[in-house]
């Protein structure tokens, strides 16, 4: 009896475990699934001219919504020692979908389709051809920036930061996307239909798709342990928080996504002040040292 117990306890366990597995997998679903969402609603404002706004506006919620998405099944993966080569491979198809395909997509058709006739067509043409290239770009920079993640063991970026901090080499590609889309949130999805705004707005895909494939650092949030104790103040500030951002998405979601991809700027622009101040006095006294010794008299 007991030895039989003890198998069928085994055997629960293996069950258990086997069955943990989809736990994580369900956020990687749910984020594919809202990829999914944001593509329909992108194609259905495309076909529509009175509301496609509102297509534009959900199809940018869906990839803001996957976000945390992504964040969680990782976290919950190794929370519930269910990290798998599946899971991994499955999250990183996932991202494509959602923080690239779906965001390259949405940003052409808001930033570019919708440019009116009274546009001169010339300069409306070259627009069109250019946030074409440019949002391939950013999706092929996602795709790039997923596989050097996956294939990189430890990668060290080129500007390292605090040592008891974890960094992203590159930016990542949900906060890539995000940044497009918490963009056309912050305008509820009213499509671009400024000239001049076109070319800002493909100076901004342009730029993130830079960002991604570069070596700079962004913060990754890692040290955060969401298991240990907190204080029952910090509960309460999270709460407010997240009330303001919900209450106030357009406006808190763009200036947080925004501050995200400015931190890795500004990150990269100090590193290079403070190595040139470094290297100022080796190269004055490097070059005092080549006077001295190149002048016959120097020792009288």
């Amino acid at each position: 009896m007991n030895g039989h117990y003890g198998v069928r306890n085994r055997a629960g366990l293996v069950r258990r475990r086997r069955g943990m597995y989809v736990l994580p997998s369900l956020f990687t679903a749910g984020n594919i699934g809202a990829g999914y969402f944001a593509i329909t609603q992108t194609i259905a404002a495309i076909g529509v001219s009175s509301n496609a706004a509102d297509h534009l506006n959900w199809a940018a919620i869906a990839i803001l919504f996957a976000i945390p998405f992504d964040a969680l099944d990782g976290r919950i993966a190794r929370m519930t020692n269910t990290c798998s080569d599946f899971g991994r491979e499955l999250d990183s198809l996932a991202d494509v979908i959602t923080f690239g395909v779906a965001p390259s997509l949405l940003a052409f058709v808001w930033g570019f389709h919708f440019l009116p006739d009274s546009v001169n067509p010339e300069l409306r043409m070259h627009l069109v051809q250019a946030g074409a290239f440019v949002c391939f770009l950013f999706l092929l920079s996602g795709a790039s920036r997923l596989a050097r993640f996956n294939i990189s063991h430890d990668p060290q970026p080129r500007n390292p930061g605090r040592p008891d901090r974890k960094y992203f080499v590159g930016m990542p590609i949900p906060a890539a996307a995000g940044l497009l889309a918490a963009s056309i949130h912050l305008s509820w999805g009213i499509p671009v239909e400024a000239w001049w705004f076109s070319i800002v707005w493909l100076c901004l895909v342009g730029l993130t798709g830079f960002l991604m494939v570069s070596t700079w650092r962004f913060w990754s949030g890692k040290e955060i342990n969401l298991t240990s104790r907190q204080p029952f103040q910090l509960v309460v500030v999270l709460a407010i928080v997240l009330y303001v951002v919900v209450r106030y998405s357009n406006v808190m979601l763009f200036l947080a996504a925004l501050a995200y991809m400015f931190s890795g700027i500004w990150a990269r622009a100090a590193y290079s002040w403070s190595r040139r101040r470094r290297r100022e006095p080796i190269e004055e006294n490097e070059n005092s040292t080549r006077r001295v010794g190149s002048d016959p008299l120097s020792h009288l």
